[in-house]
This record gives structure tokens, C-alpha cells and sequence, in this order.
């Protein structure tokens, strides 16, 4: 089941503002940073709520409705991106990762994985706030699909996928399990077979960031979507590469 996090918990209660304050959610285990961001975001009005880990997260999501997660990728326990894999195939939140790596690794990865922006340290929290409130524009303004009861499955070339279980199922009947990112991904072109999708048609059905690095993520996602398809990468017959246009889902999908 996807929980949206800006609605109650199905599970538990939600300790909800009545004003409609963005909630902002900050993971960061410097207590500095945290008091940092506290002030300057409350102060443009957000309400924050700031954690040290992720289990402490866990109790903020349980329990109150959330808007946004600023996480460190750093954290002690379980890291950053990790924690961006789980909530990205267990919540609809939108992620900033924050990462003190000069390299491109942890960026790519953590967009792979259902991340929707990332901002370097030591940062500007001017530019956080920027990138925060673009990030829930966005949000916003993306196509969702309403979360039902009434789950599919669509069938194509012996593959599944299962919506109410967010898995894959391969020609063999194994399952797999989708991060969230592949899952939106997967769930675009099923949705629309044999139909050419641009990057930019990619970007907004799967409710991602708009920038020059993230068109050159799609690739990196749908390579990874090839391979969990066992997709020939010199060669895709499922998922085709349109040379100038975007990609295409080249199959008959049935859907049940």
C-alpha cells in the first residue's frame, strides 16, 4: 500500500496544523545545522520538526502530516539514501537529499532511487528554500494517480507488473519489489504502450526534478528498468529508444 504523507495515517493518528502550514521535515544528525535550518525556514513560514536519524523520522511520519523531507545522506545508523529507498516505496513525499560529497555518485543514486533534488554542503539556506519550494511546486502540479482499492495488473511480454503489490513479476512467477522511482517509471509506460514519451513527458509522470542532470538520470533509470527486464541494452526490444524523441514501451499491454 502507498500511504500519501500529507494525508493522515492510515494507521495511526495525525497531529495536523489547521492553518495549512507547509510541514517541512529535516534529517540531519548536526545539531547545528538543524537549529540553522529551523530558524531561516520557520522564519520564510514553514513549520519544522527536525530529527537526528532515521528512527526517529519514522515517528514523525507515523504520526504527523508531512510535506517535505530535507535528509542527510550521512546520518549514523541507517544512511541517508537508505532511508530515501524506503520512503520512496512506502510514502508519497516528495526528498532533498543533502550530501557533503563533491562527487556525482550519491546524486545520481539517490534520484534513482525516488529522491527528487539534492543540494550539495556546506549550502546557502537561501538555496535550500529555493529548491524547497520548487520541489512542492512541482509536487503539487504533477499528475498523481488516485491511490484505490481496486489495484491492477498489466501484462506485457510475460512480464507483471502488480500495482497493489508495487512488484514485478518475471515470465517465471518471481517477484521483485520496486523502488519507488522504478515503480513510477514502469508504471508510465504500461500506462501508455507503443506511445513515444519525451524526457519531459517522463519528468512529469513520474513527479520528478526539471534540470539538465536529471534528463541525463532518466537514462541511468532506464537502463536500470532494462536490466530488471532483462532488456539486451545494445539491442532493447521492450523498452526502445526513439533517437531524438524519447523512449517507448514496444508491447501489447493487458490489463486485468
Amino acid at each position: 500500500m502507498t500511504i500519501d504523507a500529507r494525508a493522515p495515517h492510515p494507521h495511526g493518528p495525525a497531529n495536523l496544523t489547521s492553518s495549512g502550514t507547509r510541514h517541512i521535515v529535516v534529517v540531519d544528525d548536526d545539531r547545528d545545522v538543524r537549529m540553522l535550518l529551523t530558524q531561516y525556514l520557520e522564519k520564510h513560514g514553514f513549520r519544522v520538526t527536525t530529527v537526528p536519524d532515521g528512527r526517529s523520522l519514522r515517528r514523525v511520519m507515523f504520526t504527523q502530516r508531512v510535506d517535505l523531507v530535507v535528509l542527510d545522506v550521512m546520518l549514523p545508523g541507517e544512511d541517508g539514501l537508505s532511508i530515501c529507498r524506503r520512503l520512496s516505496t512506502e510514502v508519497q513525499v516528495p526528498i532533498i537529499l543533502l550530501t557533503a560529497r563533491s562527487d556525482d555518485v550519491d546524486r545520481i543514486i539517490g534520484l534513482e532511487i525516488g529522491a527528487d533534488d539534492y543540494i550539495a554542503k556546506p549550502f546557502n539556506p537561501r538555496e535550500l528554500l529555493a529548491r524547497a519550494r520548487n520541489v512542492l511546486r512541482r509536487w503539487d502540479l504533477a499528475p498523481r494517480r488516485p491511490i484505490s482499492d481496486e489495484a491492477s495488473r498489466y501484462k506485457f511480454l510475460g512480464w507483471t507488473l502488480d500495482t497493489a503489490a508495487r512488484e514485478l513479476i518475471d515470465p517465471e512467477g518471481t517477484r521483485q519489489t520496486l523502488t519507488g522511482s522504478e515503480y513510477r517509471l514502469l508504471l508510465a509506460f504500461v500506462s501508455h504502450p507503443n506511445r513515444v514519451l519525451t524526457r519531459q513527458q517522463l519528468i512529469e509522470l513520474t513527479s520528478t526534478r526539471r534540470t539538465e542532470l536529471f534528463d541525463r538520470s532518466i537514462d541511468v533509470r532506464i537502463s536500470r528498468l532494462r536490466h530488471l527486464l532483462r532488456d539486451p541494452p545494445r539491442a532493447p526490444r521492450i523498452i526502445k529508444t526513439v533517437y531524438g524523441d524519447g523512449y517507448v514501451l514496444g508491447a501489447t499491454v493487458e490489463v486485468e
